[in-house]
């Protein structure tokens, strides 16, 4: 369907293209998620093998060479550069420095605007205001009430407007309303409504004359329709969050680039999004009319692999930085048989290998204590681990949040509610997604949110809603992220334990060279 959306989308605005007198140039990444150095096919950190194969990818020295390139190729057009977000968490350069490292590359690389991601709230709104501060490009959100944080008043901006070739460009933002629950942003920082905010804010930027408009988001691909869809005067959306490999040419793509979405009067707004983890950048091409009216859109994402070059003094820098940590990630904790499965789009939608191994190490480290169930959140689990040596590195690139084990008491009933919170976003890609150990479950995805779960098991027993259990999860879900509100107030809570980390790698240490598995603990109608 998105294929022939977005042919008959081309024919019908080509027809306007003579008429154009202004091309705008938009190069974008989102998600990069601290993967500051090269990664691998599985997300992960590039090994030497993998390097002397050819198999690396990203990394910001080719993130920097590849703008560059761009806006050589495009000189004397009118180009701009945005991050739609989350640049922050998942690689042990965001864990040792918090954020200083990010910021230091996003200004050498030369960003025109980011918009704020989800993750830029894990260490809280001082995190975020640590970004804002140490960049000299606009960093906004427009569905974001700040006006009550004495950490970001004043700081972040609703919108930006460019100068581009003496023409105004407007770059309206909104993030996510469930980061509440994805993140830490606290209770000073108060949500608004994405499409209500966008429209506000478009007819801001038109009162003031502005008539060429991009929303730089990070709430998904599919909220990214419903926005283009939704919100008159938008002229093209630039997107993050839900990681989706948009291709104008590769049939392995999740759809097209750009994705087209018609608007109640016809008019057509096209959508681009570019995967995450450095692994490409976006290039989309803008033709405007006289009147600011979107004649024409085209562009492609372009890979970064092995045959571009990484900038000298990018990789020189990178490697000072990963001095400090070389030793650590570089120090063999255990061995793996095979690829570990840790991919966002197998643990956020199904059992995958990596959630049971980590629920069982999770289980494994507090059996003694009389806990009988774990639970694990699918989008804490952030890579896949390939087979031969597993690094600490490599573990700590799976479970990068410094999450702590957490022990607690809970209803059937509210277990339950749990698993049905969990299995209630499927088809989003949440990251609520429960791995488990100590149990098991069947899921129905057809039907409504609230009732997909049945068969549940807890010890080859059925579960008893009245009866009072023992479990183990981490600081994060315990405290009530991804939306498992029933948590908060459970009975005897420990929010102290070992870092999830270093149960992983202890408990892979311990059962010898792992083969990875998965034995139908959940069961998918």
């Amino acid at each position: 369907m998105t294929r022939l959306f977005a042919t008959a989308a081309t024919l019908a605005l080509s027809a306007g293209i003579a008429q154009a007198d202004f091309t705008l140039h938009v190069i974008h990444i989102n998600d990069l998620h601290s993967r500051i150095e090269p990664i691998n096919r599985f997300d992960s950190t590039c090994k030497p093998e993998d390097n002397a194969e050819g198999k690396c990818f990203g990394g910001v020295a080719r993130v920097k060479t590849m703008i560059d390139q761009l806006r050589a190729d495009l000189a004397g057009e009118n180009v701009i550069v945005l991050d739609a977000g989350d640049q922050y968490q998942g690689s042990l350069m965001y864990t040792t420095y918090k954020g200083d490292v990010e910021a230091e590359f996003m200004e050498a690389i030369g960003f025109d605007a980011m918009a704020v991601g989800n993750h830029e709230f894990d260490d809280g709104p001082e995190g975020l205001a640590k970004l804002i501060d140490n960049v000299s490009f606009p960093v906004i959100s427009g569905n974001l009430d700040v006006s009550q944080s004495n950490l970001l008043a004043g700081k972040l901006q609703n919108h930006v407007v460019l100068d581009v070739g003496g023409e105004k460009v407007g770059i309206i933002s909104a993030l996510a309303t469930d980061t509440v629950e994805t993140s830490s942003p606290g209770e000073n920082v108060i949500f608004q409504d994405e499409v209500d905010s966008l429209a506000a804010d478009v007819a801001a930027l038109e009162g003031e004359g502005v008539n060429k408009i991009i929303a730089l988001t990070h709430v998904g691909l599919p909220r990214d329709m419903e926005i283009a869809g939704a919100v008159s005067g938008i002229d093209a959306v630039v997107g993050g969050h839900s990681h989706t490999y948009l291709s104008a040419s590769d049939p392995k793509r999740k759809g097209a680039y750009p994705t087209w979405v018609s608007q109640d009067d016809g008019t057509l707004v096209p959508v681009v999004q570019a995967y995450a983890y450095s692994k490409y950048v976006g290039h989309l091409k803008l033709t405007f009319n006289d009147d600011g009216t979107l004649s024409y859109a085209e562009g492609d994402t372009i890979v970064l692999d092995a045959s571009v070059a990484e900038d000298p003094a990018i990789v020189a820098r990178v490697a000072e930085l990963a001095g400090p940590i070389e030793e650590m990630k570089t120090r063999v904790v255990a061995q793996s048989t095979a690829a570990i499965e840790g991919d966002r789009s197998v643990c956020r939608a199904m059992e995958c290998a990596m959630g049971s191994l980590i629920a069982d190490a999770m289980l494994e480290r507090v059996k003694d204590q009389g806990v009988e169930i774990a639970l694990q959140n699918g989008g804490g689990i952030r890579a896949s681990i390939d087979a031969g040596e597993v690094t600490m590195g490599e573990v700590l690139t799976v479970l990068p949040f410094q999450n702590t084990l957490s022990t607690f008491e809970s209803s059937g009933a509210d277990i339950l509610a749990a698993l049905e919170n969990g299995v209630g976003q499927i088809e989003d890609g949440a990251g609520r997604f429960p791995q488990v150990a100590g149990m098991s479950f069947t899921v129905d995805a057809s039907a409504a949110p609230g009732s997909r779960i049945s068969n549940v098991m807890v010890g080859g027993a059925a579960l008893d809603e009245a009866r009072m259990y023992k479990l183990v999860s981490n600081n994060y879900v315990r405290n009530g992220g991804d939306g498992y509100k029933m948590f908060r107030n459970a009975s005897n809570a420990y929010d102290f334990g070992p870092d999830l980390a270093d149960v992983l790698a202890e408990h892979m240490a311990s059962t010898g060279p792992v083969t990875p598995y998965t034995d139908g603990r959940i069961t998918m109608k």
